[in-house]
């Protein structure tokens, strides 16, 4: 009598740590940071200093916030071209409000954060109720906000501009929570930095560690099949509108509070950087599959190349150039790895 031997599941099988790190979305993101830091770094020692580094982390801060909020949006299948407006509609709620009508500045911030908040739900159930595809939703907000921002801010002030937000009660705590430099090895370092990677860390953990985390890829990877086994797809969506809408208030109010002025087009075509940072960061454009961390590192290389450029002493124009190869590369770096990925759970 002959004994049959089990064969070992498959579902159970040891996965290897090559193979882990081959179908993880930030994967190019990370091997591109490497590659930037070394390439930039070899053409300019100011580049590689810590003067250096606090140079091209402060542009990476404010974009990694909206990036991280972005990426987990298109993640949940969904895009908002308003995000990089409402950046503009937050900071000149709150510089209207304490520098044109004396406000307190906590106030101020309260109500563009509600007014922010409001127009996150809005995006949100007009994308669910109507059926029609958040592009064409979120480009028409992103109009109206735009005239909204040049055509209240005139009307008010009768200019573009916001400025004398130092004067009004509050700021000087509101600045040193959201806009205070620390030193750090002699050089100063954007408080933003924190802010960035305290959001970074919590988009990482609602993702990866939370039912909410398991909706979003679910909503994104395939809706119709998210609903039939429970996942409430739409309250998921709406409350990742509402989320980068959060984060735009966010960058909105230290921006305001770092710069005590603001201009009516602030946040003007920034939506674009936002999404091209998630998706160098492994976020594909169809959902369900992306990285918190990878979009994070996204606003890194982002950094890296608005500063290195300048350092290595070339014309700025190229930085435009760079961003597109660099969406082009991290396209192409995303398909794969998701075909692979696939490939292996066959």
């Amino acid at each position: 009598m002959t004994t049959a031997v089990p064969t070992a599941d498959e579902r159970i099988a040891p996965v290897g740590v090559l193979r882990r790190l081959l179908v993880r979305p930030e994967l190019g993101a990370v091997v591109g940071a490497i590659a930037v830091f070394t390439f930039f770094a070899s053409l300019s020692p100011v580049f590689r200093s810590v003067e250096g580094i606090a140079n091209w982390l402060d542009p990476a801060s404010t974009l990694g916030v909206m990036a991280v909020a972005v990426a987990l949006l298109m993640i949940g299948g969904e895009f908002d071209l308003s995000a990089g407006v409402l950046t503009g509609t937050s900071g000149l709620t709150l510089a209207m409000l304490s520098a044109v009508y004396g406000w307190n500045i906590w106030s101020a911030m309260l109500v563009g954060l509600v007014l922010a908040l409001a127009i996150g739900l809005f995006n949100g159930m007009m994308v669910i109720r109507t059926k029609l595809p958040s592009f064409i939703v979120t480009l028409g907000t992103m109009l109206m906000l735009m005239g909204i921002n040049l055509g209240v801010t005139k009307a008010v002030t009768g200019s573009v501009q916001i400025g004398g937000i130092a004067d009004a009660p509050g700021y000087d705590l509101a600045r040193r929570m959201f806009a205070q430099t620390i030193p750090f090895l002699g050089v100063e370092f954007r408080v933003a930095i924190f802010w960035w990677l305290g959001v970074t860390a919590i988009a990482t953990w609602v993702l990866l560690r939370t039912k909410a985390g398991n909706w979003i890829f679910a909503s994104g990877g395939n809706a119709p099949a998210a609903r039939s086994v429970g996942v409430p797809v739409a309250r998921t969506k709406i409350a990742l509108f509402m989320t980068t809408a959060f984060a735009a208030w966010l960058v909105g109010s230290i921006l305001a509070l770092r710069l005590t002025s603001v201009q009516a087009n602030t946040g003007i075509n920034q939506e674009f950087i936002y999404i091209i940072a998630a998706v160098i960061g492994g976020c594909l454009l169809t959902g369900g599959y992306g990285s918190a961390i990878g979009a994070a590192i996204g606003a890194l290389i982002f950094g890296m190349a608005d500063k290195g450029i300048i350092f290595a002493g070339w014309d700025s124009d190229w930085f435009k150039f760079f961003l597109g190869v660099m969406l082009v590369l991290a396209t192409l770096t995303n398909h794969m790895v998701r075909r692979f990925a696939e490939e292996k759970r066959k």
